[in-house]
Order: C-alpha cells, then structure tokens, then sequence
C-alpha cells in the first residue's frame, strides 16, 4: 500500500496528539507465515474530552509504502481532556509480496504514524508523524560445536548460519557480510562472555576454530540492522574429556 503523507500537521481547534507509543516501544518483527499484530497506542486532548480516531495509517517514512492494515481501536478515558486511543495494527505475511510494486524486503527499516482524531465538540487534528519506529525482518541463528566432547586444549571447530525472512517469497536465505559475535559460557557460569567476531559468508554461514580450554557452552550472536531483527542462538553444551 503507498500512501501519501500530509505536508504538515493541520486540523481545527484545540485537539492534540501528546504522545504516542508502538507496540510498547519495541521493534516490530515479520516472519513468513505468522500473523502479526501490534498496538498504536495514542494520547489525545481536548478540552471538550475525546471522541476518537477517524484514520490511522503506517508507513516506511523513505518509500512511503507500509503493509500493516488498521483492524480495531478502543479508547480509554483517563480524565475529562484526555484518552488513550490504541489502534490494533494487522500484518499477514502471505499479502507483504501483493502490496506494493517493489521488493518488499526494502519496506523493511523505520517507518512512521499517521493518524487523525477527533473531540466531542468537532475539533479534529491531522498529524502526519506522531511515531517512528522499525519494522524488521525476522532472523534465525544456529550453533554448531564439534568435535563432542573434546579433549582439554584441542581445537573446537564452531559453526553456524545466518537467515532472514524473505518477505517475496516467504522463504528464509542466509544473510552475508554480517559481523557476529562468538560467546562462551563456562560450566557453572551464568552469563556469556564475547570471544571474537566473524563475518558470515555469501550464503550466511559461519565457522571458526576456539581451543577447548574449559567445558561450557558456545553460541553466535547477531546485533542485527535497521531492517533485520537481533538474535542469539540456542548454546550448544560442549564437555571436555
């Protein structure tokens, strides 16, 4: 969906948007096939008290294309002036591909909120950047540690793989170029310590050779873009013999 954003912020009266919060104030994450649904929560005023919002509407703020569908509102009254009117956001992967004519994957990254409200006595307002947030492309990460177990000061050779969702064709593919880090936690520790960073291949693999100095477990961990979501993988338990 391509939507044209406003010039400015314009309406009648004395109703205002004085605060807004996405989804709690995290990232919004997109996979292939899971149904996604998030909060646009909205604080308006007016001295009138608060009717509601007449349009809600997300987009990435550089291309102007968006694909998350407006499907409810509720309004909580906090005072005479002021409510909180939250806005249901709806993103189903299987309809990403069909709502726009480029790759979708570069509708990833910050997009921004636009909404109108209105009060009980006609005042409305139109703001055409009450938010900015990310929408990211799921990742996954994998860990592999071999040989198990592995004899005290021997090599340990650790692999893995770097994927994203592809949100054309519903697939995830290996992410190349990305600096992840290697940790390590000892047996009996309980926190990971960083070891080194390695750059995933063209098809999103990893691998680097440790020496087994202690038994622990190992794991990658990506920071993630302004596209594509952070992860950590599952640690694999490595035990010395």
């Amino acid at each position: 969906m391509l939507v044209t954003t406003a010039a400015h912020a314009e309406g009648r009266g004395d109703i205002r948007v004085t605060k807004t919060i996405v989804d709690h104030g995290t990232n919004v994450i997109v996979g292939t096939s899971k149904t996604i649904k998030y909060p646009i929560a909205i604080t308006v005023k007016d001295n009138s008290g608060v009717k509601g919002l007449t349009r809600v509407s997300t987009f990435n703020r550089s291309n102007g294309y968006g694909f998350g569908d407006w499907t409810g509102t509720s309004c909580v009254k906090k005072s005479a002036t002021t409510s909180v009117c939250t806005a249901t956001m709806t993103i189903k992967p299987e309809w990403i591909a069909s709502s726009d004519d480029i790759d979708s994957n570069k509708v990833a990254g910050v997009w921004q909120v636009i909404a109108t409200v209105k009060a009980n006595d006609g005042d409305y307002w139109i703001s055409d950047s009450i938010a900015q947030y990310k929408v990211k492309r799921a990742s996954v990460l994998v860990t592999n540690a071999s040989p198990e177990p592995v004899k005290r000061g021997a090599k340990l050779t650790v692999t893995g793989k770097l994927t994203r969702a592809n949100w054309e064709d519903r697939k995830y593919h290996g992410y190349s170029g990305q600096p992840v880090t290697l940790q390590f936690k000892k047996a009996g520790s309980s926190s990971y310590t960083t070891v080194k960073s390695v750059k995933t291949n063209s098809t999103g693999n990893l691998s680097t050779t440790v020496t087994a100095s202690a038994a622990g477990s190992w794991r990658w961990s990506f920071p993630g873009t302004t596209s594509t979501a952070m992860v950590v993988s599952t640690g694999d338990n490595v035990q010395l013999r």
